[in-house]
């Protein structure tokens, strides 16, 4: 999901580590964040060792393949873009709920923007896989239920994720200029989705430090659930997901 932070200056670089330092930190955030990263970087190598990214890696990822994916993408982000716009109205201050209400908007484009360039509109009559369906149900459940810190950790997996594995993908395809999947992943590596990433890590690590050790220990269990929701999705599309009766 691409969004734009308008504070970043100009040609500023983001902090915001391509996957991992060597030391497996990633640079220049708060004590939760880098906890929650430390918690969740099994499941992000087993991301990044998946097929399905290995094939958009080397540009043989089957097409049919990655229009399933991207249909349920677009599907996912509908209602990602309505989470986002819930967690807004629940954000404790002016700049929170703005990036999130940008966030929200910026999800519904590209929404439409998968439509438009991938789908050409035969993703209308589209179900939810089991994956999709149980990822988008955990974070209602949780926009519904639980304040906003435990919310916004649970919501901060796909765009964290996203950027790292945009960014391993870049990193690696530098000089794959016929790869067909090199627009995706510009989209999801470049240095305006890391911004938007930052912003949403500094807004965690600040709810998370007022709150209790019970608190934060929530945040971290939903970050981690999501970021394996986030394996699953990819393998679900790996695999053609369907429900089984």
């Amino acid at each position: 999901m691409e969004t734009k932070n308008d504070d970043a200056p100009d040609g500023a670089q983001p902090s915001v580590a391509p996957f991992k330092t060597p030391d497996g930190d990633p640079e220049g955030q708060g004590p939760w964040s880098r906890e929650a990263w430390r918690l969740a970087a099994p499941v992000l190598d087993r991301i990044l060792a998946h097929p399905f990214i290995a094939g958009l890696l080397d540009g043989t990822l089957p097409r049919k393949t990655f229009l399933f994916y991207i249909g349920q993408d677009s599907l996912y982000l509908a209602d990602y873009g309505r989470m986002l716009a819930g967690a807004a109205v629940k954000a404790p201050g002016p700049e929170e709920a703005a990036f999130l209400g940008e966030a929200a908007l910026a999800a519904a484009r590209v929404e439409g923007a998968l439509h438009g360039s991938y789908l050409k509109g035969e993703g209308r009559g589209l179900a939810q896989t089991p994956s999709c369906l149980l990822y988008t149900s955990f974070l209602h459940r949780h926009l519904c239920r639980s304040p906003f810190p435990i919310l916004m950790a649970a919501l901060l997996p796909c765009f964290w994720i996203y950027l790292a594995v945009g960014r391993h993908l870049l990193s690696l395809a530098q000089d794959s200029p016929g790869n067909p999947y090199r627009d995706w992943i510009l989209t999801y590596g470049g240095d305006e989705f890391a911004r938007s990433v930052e912003k949403a890590i500094r807004i965690c690590d600040r709810a998370a430090v007022s709150e209790s050790p019970a608190v934060r220990s929530e945040m971290l269990e939903a970050f981690l659930a999501s970021s394996r929701m986030e394996w699953m999705f990819w393998d679900s599309a790996w695999r053609t997901e369907a429900w089984p009766v």
